[in-house]
């Protein structure tokens, strides 16, 4: 029997189940659970010392996702009283379903070596396999290595099932195109894009997805094409803030200020015009910005490496964006060290607080946080440093605080890393009081505050890309 005969026998897809219960799968796992396409969604998650906690919360309807996600709070409530989601460490329960997804994270140990680590991927397509039947769709999520679908994944599914990928069950990846901040409406609203192994899979794939689109539409492609998709639209994201910020690097040494320069771009419009200009900042963060340009790099190194085409010796365009970014926060500790500098101090000995730890706005996702690197800088320097964050509440080896009157007080300089609504309304006044300081340091990295008037009440200020301000004179 065919594929299509095997799918046609099993009929609509009705039971689905989601492999990692994180920042892709829970959302995913309660908009299909939502649909009345769909009669019970499980989400699998590994009773773990780490994460075993989130299975008992999903199941009485809580989120152990504490940033700001609009629509995901009420819609866990009402799929769990509905009793249309449920949460579990028994993958067993996966051979009573019609389609699995995995979104798993697949993070690079080392990017010097490009070579990422698939274990937790492997392990999971390892349950999946072992509980697979004839019919059933099987979809990868995470973001992986171009070829992987086609390779070790199809690979696994089929050494643990005795099944045949393409002619036992449906195979395809349909990668995650979401933001933190908005999972839901991104879930719903983007395009999605479908590759399967075979046509039968994409299809398959395309059925699962459109019944949670709701502006979006289904995109689809092959397999290793929706790899390579999910891979470049971060590189090129990754690429286009590299250029802010080197742009920002530029206007700090020649005096100017990068936001000028921004809005003058910004404002030629016109037919066959087209730029996406980004903003500058402390660094990026995020599982997939800081990975994804190195599994494309793997990828044509592995399927492409004896036809390309490429200027020889040159480094590559993505690689070094990607190091750019990764060199902010180092900037960032340059100019704290120049600005404390300006006020008589040295790091050595000097308390700085971190304002945000998280990489993102009003979110909890301290996944690759640029705070850290920065953080780790000054304490090497003998700098004592406090942390606050309003949403992440804990981090290994890491104390965070809530108060960030308490998380100021007494300090020398203040570095602003996340773009925190709490950040927008800081006091000058107030803030230089809990200090104590008569030049307090403050280093903007993303553009919150005014300069001027914390210039004005006696602030050293320095601001990514503000070469009007970094200089400016003290008062006071």
């Amino acid at each position: 029997m065919t594929l299509g005969a095997l799918i046609a026998k099993r009929g609509p897809i009705r039971k689905i189940g989601v492999i990692g219960m994180g920042y892709v799968g829970i959302p995913a796992a309660v908009l299909f659970a939502d649909s009345h396409k769909f009669e019970k969604v499980y989400g699998f998650q590994r009773d773990s010392p780490s994460s075993g906690y989130k299975i008992a919360m999903l199941n009485r309807g809580e989120s152990p996702l504490k940033g700001v996600e609009p629509g995901l709070d009420d819609l866990l409530k009402r799929v769990v009283a509905q009793r249309k989601f449920e949460c579990t460490s028994d993958f067993s329960e996966i051979a009573e379903l019609d389609a699995v997804t995995l979104s798993i994270q697949t993070p690079f140990l080392n990017k010097d070596d490009l070579l990422p680590d698939f274990s937790a991927l492997k392990d999971g397509l390892k349950n999946v396999g072992r509980h697979l039947n004839e019919g059933m769709l099987v979809v990868l999520e995470s973001t992986i290595t171009p070829g992987t679908t086609t390779g070790f994944a199809r690979e696994i599914l089929e050494a643990e099932s005795g099944l045949v990928a393409g002619s036992d069950f449906a195979l395809a990846h349909a990668p995650e195109r979401v933001m933190v901040g908005r999972l839901i409406r991104n879930i719903r609203e983007h395009d999605r894009i479908v590759g399967g192994i075979d046509p039968v899979s994409t299809q398959r794939a395309a059925e699962l997805y459109s019944q949670v689109l709701t502006k979006g539409k289904v995109i689809p492609m092959t397999a290793t094409a929706a790899e390579v998709t999910k891979t470049a639209e971060n590189t090129f994201r990754d690429l286009q803030i590299a250029a802010i910020n080197e742009l920002a690097l530029y206007c700090e040494a020649m005096g100017i200020n990068v936001y000028d320069v921004r809005t003058g771009i910004d404002s030629l419009k016109g037919e066959g015009i087209t730029r996406s200009l980004l903003y500058p900042g402390a660094g990026v963060g995020g599982h997939c910005l800081t990975k994804d340009t190195y599994h494309l790099e793997r990828g044509v190194q592995q399927l492409g490496k004896a036809l390309l085409d490429y200027p020889q010796g040159e480094p590559s365009l993505f690689v070094l964006a990607r190091r750019i970014n990764d060199f902010m926060p180092r900037h960032m500790y340059r100019l704290t060290v120049d600005a404390l500098a300006r006020a008589g101090r040295t790091v050595d000995g000097a308390r700085v607080a971190i304002l945000g730890w998280a990489f993102l706005s009003n979110s909890d996702d301290a996944r690759n946080t640029p705070s850290e690197p920065f953080r780790d800088d000054l304490i090497r320097a003998g700098a004592k440093v406090s942390v606050h964050d309003p949403y992440v509440n804990d981090y290994p080896g890491v104390p965070i605080s809530c108060d960030l009157d308490a998380a100021i007080q007494g300090v020398d300089a203040i570095a602003i890393f996340a773009g925190h609504h709490e950040y927008n309304t800081l006091d000058a006044a107030h803030v230089k009081a809990l200090t104590g300081k008569q030049h307090p340091v403050i280093v903007d990295g993303r553009d919150l505050v005014d300069p001027v008037l914390f210039i004005a009440n006696g602030f050293i200020y320095k601001g990514i890309g503000r070469g009007d301000k970094n200089n400016h004179e003290i008062i006071g």
